[in-house]
């Protein structure tokens, strides 16, 4: 079942976030990654900020996570994050298919350029990466990231074929 997180679930959240995370290490920049990944207070701040954290519960244990973000124009898909152990059951898929129905705004993803994995699960959903000019112009427009993290990020956003929103704005954010 797909539900909201609530702040009773910030413990599990921080574990799954973290130890999903660890998928990272040696992958994307050693300056960009740290221990936890994501600390609690920055988890706390991501949803102050508007983060609305959506999970997979099996069995009274959530195994996935997911954010939805309005900003101004767009929904951004955040933070998604499947336990370890718990990888390659459609868990991801099925937040994905779930937060695209709750979507107000064409969706962009932000990613990390190593992390193919990502990238490809992303692209299989019908996304498509922009161009690295349009995701220059996207990650400062729409997250509070660095500098150093815009440089080793992409963007995905829907495209047409999809079945997902399609608007002249969209289509000039496709590469």
């Amino acid at each position: 079942m797909i539900r909201p997180c609530r702040p009773a679930d910030l413990d599990t959240m921080y574990a799954i976030i973290n130890d999903a995370a660890r998928a990272y290490k040696g992958v994307i920049p050693s300056d960009c990654r740290h221990e936890p990944y994501m600390p609690r207070d920055e988890l706390l701040e991501q949803i102050r900020q508007g983060v609305a954290f959506w999970g997979y519960e099996q069995d009274g244990a959530l195994m996935g996570v997911m954010g939805l973000q309005d900003v101004r124009d767009v929904t951004l898909i955040r933070h998604a994050y499947v336990r370890t152990v718990n990888r390659s059951q459609g868990i991801g898929s099925r937040l994905l298919a779930f937060l695209r129905t709750r979507a107000t705004h064409p969706i962009l993803i932000g990613a990390w350029a190593a992390a193919e994995w990502a990238i490809r699960f992303y692209e299989k959903h019908g996304f498509t990466l922009v161009s690295t000019q349009e995701k220059d112009r996207l990650l400062p427009a729409y997250w509070r990231i660095s500098r150093r993290q815009v440089e080793t990020s992409v963007v995905l956003v829907e495209s047409g074929e999809s079945g997902g929103p399609s608007t002249s704005r969209q289509s000039s954010m496709r590469r």
